[in-house]
């Protein structure tokens, strides 16, 4: 059973040719609200992912804007536990997704804010505790510590990206990072396997866009060659990653198995508008890699080398 601890936001996408430049006015062709924020997204994929109970605690104000992030929640069967708040809104996005798939994000963190230490519900049943950083770091650290304390695995998408301490990282399980995120916590701008050499985190996953990803647990390196599609919107797509990897590793996954699952499911995520209706269930993502088959060796040698890992 996995809880997510974490944000949630109603999103507002304007489609354009390209994202603007700072200074720049770039005229859009169409606005649409979608749910997310990155652990309400988190939280859908779990749940799509099948076979794992996923509840979600979350901060959400006393408006019309929290109604909808609601409905996908339930709709998904994640199990809510929410915070209601009569000073803050609900949190906000205002994204701007080019013709070619690229996004560009800005927050209003509004009543994710307000998620606090005392707000966290009892951890027994519970066997992963999946946050990200959109939430104040406080609250995060104080979270990932009673977990620790009741035997619960902790994984952490470091996202957005910020400096964490060797505090914090010590009380995660397993961390999920993109490039930047890695050199933000790493401050090493070398080769992904040389950023990862620089953490002492059990398990480390780093996503890697249109390339794949590449995890060390313990002193092993995987890399899982990323599926080719043709991309509509990208937006939510690392949040499936994140969701769907670890409900795998929830039902007893082996972590090269979890990568391959999480990325046909954040392949699949990129074919849809929306961050969480895009979200694909169990069943398109089976039948998704059983078309596609598994990474040749010539992919996997390419993506370690890319890495900085030998063939």
């Amino acid at each position: 059973m996995i809880l997510v601890a974490g944000s949630a936001n109603l999103d507002f996408v304007v489609r354009a040719a390209h994202i603007p430049a700072p200074g720049e006015t770039v005229l859009g062709h169409g606005l649409a609200t979608h749910p997310g924020g990155k652990g309400a997204n988190q939280a859908v994929a779990a749940a799509r992912a099948g076979g794992s109970t996923t509840h979600m605690l979350l901060a959400l104000g006393n408006d019309a804007h929290a109604q909808p992030l609601e409905q996908s929640l339930h709709g998904a069967g994640v199990q809510t536990h929410i915070v209601r708040s009569a000073e803050q809104a609900t949190g906000t996005a205002f994204i701007c997704v080019s013709d070619d798939a690229e996004n560009a994000i800005t927050v209003a963190s509004g009543a994710n804010n307000l998620l606090a230490p005392e707000h966290l519900p009892s951890l027994e049943g519970f066997s992963h505790l999946l946050m990200q950083l959109e939430t104040p770091l406080a609250t995060v650290a104080a979270y990932a510590r009673a977990a620790r304390a009741a035997d619960v695995t902790v994984a952490l998408n470091a996202a957005p990206a910020q400096p964490l301490d060797a505090g914090i990282l010590a009380l995660v399980d397993i961390l999920i990072v993109n490039e930047g995120e890695l050199a933000s916590i790493t401050g090493h701008n070398g080769t992904v396997s040389q950023g990862l050499a620089q953490l002492q985190v059990p398990v480390v996953v780093v996503t890697l866009g249109a390339r794949g990803c590449c995890a060390r647990t313990g002193s092993e390196f995987l890399v899982q060659p990323a599926f080719a599609i043709d991309p509509v919107d990208t937006t939510g797509a690392g949040d499936t990653f994140c969701g769907v990897l670890v409900a795998a590793l929830d039902q007893g996954a082996a972590l090269a198995d979890a990568l391959r699952t999480a990325s046909a499911a954040s392949a699949l995520a990129c074919t849809l508008p929306g961050a969480q209706s895009g979200i694909p269930g169990t069943a398109a993502v089976a039948e998704f890699l059983t078309r596609r088959g598994k990474a040749t060796p010539a992919q996997q040698a390419e993506l370690r080398r890319f890495c900085g890992l030998p063939d």
